[in-house]
């Protein structure tokens, strides 16, 4: 193997400045004590193509190289048509549909988007599991952001963490909302053990969520939608909170016959790549049953 070509299995370090060692170099790239260690141990961790130790003082221009090994995926391959909006050594971004499952589950074992990532894997031949790094329900559209090695995963799960990651969505709502921004500051929790339903709770997490008008129709309003935690339904439990449910969300308002889920996609997503540290920016195209639905609102 070349170590010193990067690809989906090498990921590459250039020391700028003299370190007081090998492991506190990676401390300071975010790698997790956790991935350190496996790596390390696995004697996947060279400096300038050698196995070192971790207290090896570094010095400028040493090239510090991890390894990722080849992975055994045990998920059934299904071929399926992926909306592929960007994809790199690290990084696989997908549109995902309405109505398409994400995980595998008890209920589901076939056409999840796990299968199909497993299959377009395969063709690819990208030895690797399939790591999803955010969450999107079933029925909500949009970016979903796969890892492509555990070092991506790892790093993207960090900035999710720290609450870095700018996520906006788009959704139709019942009602004419007044505010052209309003940022909605209240806490979330279930609203009963064993229930799936969540509600606006004292005792929740808190959650944080700030809406801007993009359109108002005659009995509807299209939010652009911003979240600054990452609560299930927090978005769905917020608006429905403030007396503006989701058009079409079953579980927090009604159904609705001009669609069948609710009204809610993903837009809009910055990070910055794991590898580069450079902020990246993705946009996923509203999908046709949430178009139509707009359509009909303006009529």
């Amino acid at each position: 193997m070349n170590y010193f070509n990067q690809n989906e299995n090498i990921v590459i370090f250039e020391c700028k400045d003299n370190e007081k060692s090998l492991e506190q170099f990676l401390i300071n790239k975010n790698i997790s004590s956790r991935l350190f260690r496996k790596l390390y141990r696995y004697k996947n961790i060279l400096v300038n193509g050698e196995h070192r130790r971790k207290d090896l003082p570094m010095k400028s221009g040493d090239r510090v190289i991890l390894i990722m090994e080849d992975e055994i995926n045990n998920i059934e391959s299904e071929k399926m048509d992926l909306d592929i909006i960007y994809e790199d050594f690290d990084l696989l971004i997908l549109n995902k549909p309405e109505n398409t499952v994400v995980h595998l589950t008890k209920s589901h074992q076939k056409g999840t988007l796990s299968n199909g990532i497993t299959y377009y894997f395969k063709e690819k031949n990208i030895k690797k599991k399939v790591r999803f790094v955010n969450r999107l329900d079933m029925d909500t559209t949009g970016i979903l952001i796969v890892a492509k090695n555990p070092f991506a995963h790892q790093q993207l799960a960090l900035q999710f963490e720290e609450e870095t990651v700018v996520k906006k969505y788009l959704a139709v709502v019942e009602g004419i909302v007044e505010s052209e921004e309003n940022v909605i500051d209240l806490p979330i929790g279930r609203k009963e053990d064993g229930s799936i339903k969540k509600m606006v709770d004292k005792n929740g997490q808190r959650a944080i969520t700030k809406y801007r008008v993009k359109k108002r129709f005659k009995t509807s309003t299209l939010l652009e939608v911003q979240i600054f935690t990452g609560r299930s339904h927090q978005i769905r439990v917020h608006l429905n909170h403030i007396g503006h449910p989701i058009i079409g969300d079953k579980l927090y308002y009604k159904e609705d016959a001009n669609i069948d889920r609710q009204a809610l996609h993903s837009n809009y997503l910055r990070l910055k790549h794991p590898r580069t540290g450079e902020d990246i920016e993705f946009i996923a195209e509203l999908p046709s049953d949430m178009q139509r639905l707009i359509k009909l609102m303006k009529d």
